[in-house]
């Protein structure tokens, strides 16, 4: 391949001067330069491969030629305001539908998963005619100045936590109040979430929403325990709120047993509200909510309609299609289910060989390795992790870390991630951490080396 013209020096030095430094590049230290991605994979200017372990944006898969096509198509006859009676909103909507409980059967369309996060902020508050939002620790929800604050991962860092929003324990039983030890961790958490709906009215608070994502993502690839939304939806829902399962990182297919995360929760338990972005669109700008009849009328009460210019565009309809078709025709839910239960199962066999690894927690393509400087405390390793993911890229496999203590290696691949993709990702971190505990014999401490 060609080298690129501009080279990566050139580009990063234009990027530094027009574009501000709170937008952030993945290995700010060596930044990639990429120009090409195909299936799991993405290639610098100079023609290297790497394997993508980040980008569930690809849902399934960069470029895929099929999406691809759909959009160039589309994009020839038509692409415009959404207000213009057309086909593919009507049939992409059918299509979501087929996916979904019954009852979720009304759908909006925008171009973010920050604008359904906020749309569904809206839904809830009129539906309910209450404000405060409940949500759980760590949690991030959007970008939007609405979403800032109902996330803790973000406010924290900022103005702080607003009077109308509540936190709830993150229901982790590695790290959390109630652990793997605990004989019902699913209702002890959602203990925790009636203890702050009680607390917050006893302040003369009204509950709008509870707002979880249904595999909470930045808080550390952390899987509820099955039977915890149940609970937490019945305290909500008897204080007069809804609940928003946020299905923007998770759904589509990912977890490999169910089409949505939220399944993971029993047949029976069917969110008021749904939230999708990010996957998709396969990176294409789409994203939407579903609700219920009932939510849908007391919003369209108000009389005030609800526009997106471009929210559910035919092109953008088109692209989400033929998302569906291809995670249809090539089999993609029942792939990452395989393909996620092998790269466990290998994990989980490094696990015994390498004390830093303290827990490997996920379902389909959703998986978390959480490193520890110790057993006994599980202080998380945080510069480890940082040495792992700097010395993986090293061997061209893009990787990040998310959790509190950002040391959590997080898993979250396109759909098309193959066997020998997990098997080529263990060995490399099995040989980095072998070398790596022949250089630090304890994991107390760990400087990123050359």
């Amino acid at each position: 391949m060609a080298t690129d013209p501009r080279g990566k020096a050139a580009t990063l030095a234009l990027r530094r001067r027009l574009l501000s430094n709170s937008c952030r590049l993945f290995f700010p230290e060596d930044p990639i330069k990429i120009v090409r991605g195909q299936g799991q994979y993405m290639y610098d200017e100079q023609g290297a491969e790497y394997i993508d372990c980040i980008n569930n944006v690809a849902h399934v898969g960069h470029c895929h030629p099929l999406v691809v096509q759909a959009a160039h198509e589309q994009n020839q006859v038509l692409n415009t305001n959404s207000r213009y009676l057309h086909d593919n909103i009507v049939d992409y909507a059918q299509r979501l539908s087929e996916t979904l409980p019954e009852k979720l059967c009304v759908f909006y369309f925008l171009n973010s998963g920050s604008e359904a996060n906020d749309l569904a902020l809206r839904l809830a508050r009129q539906y309910t005619g209450h404000w405060d939002v409940v949500v759980l620790d760590h949690a991030y929800h959007g970008h939007l100045s609405s979403l800032i604050d109902i996330s803790p991962y973000k406010f924290r860092d900022l103005d702080g936590q607003k009077e109308w929003v509540h936190v709830a324990p993150l229901p982790d039983t590695y790290r959390g109040p109630y652990r793997e030890d605990h004989p019902n961790p699913a209702v002890a958490y959602a203990s925790e979430v009636k203890r702050v709906v009680g607390s917050a009215q006893e302040k003369g608070r009204k509950i709008a929403a509870f707002f979880a994502e249904s595999l909470p993502s930045v808080g550390g690839q952390i899987i509820p325990p099955a039977g915890y939304f149940p609970e937490v939806a019945g305290h909500i829902r008897r204080a007069g709120g809804v609940f928003v399962a946020d299905e923007i990182q998770v759904g589509f297919g990912r977890v490999g047993k169910h089409f949505w995360a939220f399944q993971l929760q029993g047949e029976d338990f069917v969110p008021d509200i749904v939230t999708m972005g990010k996957s998709i669109g396969n990176g294409h700008p789409v994203a939407c909510v579903a609700t219920t009849q009932a939510v849908a009328r007391a919003f369209e009460a108000t009389g005030v309609e609800y526009f997106n210019t471009f929210g559910g565009s035919p092109v953008s309809c088109a692209v989400g299609l033929a998302v569906l078709d291809v995670l249809e025709k090539e089999q993609l839910q029942a792939h990452a289910a395989s393909v996620g239960s092998f790269l466990m199962e290998l994990l989980g066999q490094q696990k015994a060989k390498h004390p830093i690894l303290g827990d490997i927690r996920g379902v389909g393509l959703f998986i978390g390795v959480d490193l520890i400087k110790d057993e006994a405390t599980r202080m998380p390793a945080t510069e480890e992790a940082d040495y792992v993911v700097s010395r993986l890229k090293e061997n061209y496999i893009l990787l990040s870390t998310d959790g509190p203590g950002r040391n959590v290696l997080k898993f979250k691949p396109p759909m098309c991630f193959s066997l020998d993709n997990a098997q080529h990702v263990v060995a490399k971190l099995d040989a980095i951490l072998t070398d790596m505990e022949e250089k630090v014999r304890s994991c107390e401490t760990l400087r990123l080396q050359p």
